[in-house]
């Protein structure tokens, strides 16, 4: 049986374009996107579109580091990081807006967003399945589509008035020619002292990058000038299951064991919660 198209992807039809003829427009017919010239996009059961060609929509973040994300962010830990990505997107659209973004994950962040934006649509963009089942059921005004952040967006220009990343990789040209001239892209990335407690008991996590606000500030800046950052940083109590979560939901799940996550003593029982979160506008 063919499958409905869902509310918030009905929503979203206009900011879609193609993937393989990246022109022309996207429309629904029988279980499917469908462009004038017969190319043709599954939309899942669990709600959302799969764009992309030439390659299964698979990532890093398998069911495991979706379940633990999607239980971890339910404790509220990061309701500050949310918050301020919030506020830094309503401050700059209104409510009718329309918003991007990328790297979604579960939806909790854009869902955040629409929150605050009471007319406002949302599209999220990740490569991971898993992820997108909950991003299509993050918010009745969020649709979720599978695509690859370094590949050309499967969007019109100018379609976006904010573009939303946080803790997501970047492709600072496609957030560009998406915005609106008068929109505003939201980065919300970690300092150098996020999480300090758990990186210093398990030393195989992934480090941070000292260099990374330099290399950001390079690769956006031919396309972005920052107009507002704000600092979020806060300790936060965490259970066994919380610092476990912590760290199988990121990259570093690849390189800490088991038994370290299994052990009481070794785990910290709380964490430094440290993000930079900007505001850009279009250059």
């Amino acid at each position: 049986m063919p499958v409905s198209l869902p509310p918030a992807l009905e929503l979203s039809l206009g900011l879609l374009r193609c993937p393989t003829c990246r022109t022309r427009q996207l429309h629904p017919g029988r279980g499917a996107l469908r462009c004038s010239v017969g190319h043709s996009f599954d939309i899942s059961r669990h709600g959302y579109a799969g764009l992309l060609t030439g390659a299964r929509a698979t990532s890093g973040d398998d069911a495991a580091m979706v379940q633990a994300r999607s239980r971890f962010l339910s404790t509220g830990i990061y309701a500050p990081i949310r918050n301020v990505g919030a506020r830094l997107a309503a401050d700059a659209a209104a409510e009718q807006a329309t918003v991007v973004d990328v790297g979604c994950g579960t939806g909790y962040y854009l869902a955040g967003v629409l929150d605050r934006l009471p007319g406002a649509r949302g599209l999220g963009l990740d490569t991971s399945v898993r992820a997108l089942r909950s991003a299509a059921r993050a918010h009745d005004r969020a649709a979720a589509v599978a695509w690859d952040v370094f590949r050309p967006f499967p969007l019109a220009d100018g379609v976006a008035d904010v573009v939303l990343d946080v803790f997501a990789p970047r492709n600072p040209a496609e957030f560009h020619r998406v915005l609106r001239p008068t929109g505003r892209l939201i980065v919300v990335r970690p300092t150098g002292r996020h999480l300090a407690e758990l990186r210093d008991r398990l030393p195989a996590m992934v480090t941070i990058d000292p260099a990374k606000e330099q290399r950001l500030h390079r690769a956006l800046a031919p396309f972005f000038e920052g107009a507002v950052t704000e600092q979020v940083e806060y300790t936060a109590p965490l259970t066994r299951l919380d610092a476990s979560d912590l760290v199988t939901m990121t990259p570093s799940a690849r390189h800490v064991s088991r038994a370290d996550l299994n052990d009481d003593g070794l785990l910290p029982d709380e964490v430094t919660v440290s993000v930079l979160a900007t505001a850009y506008q279009p250059r």
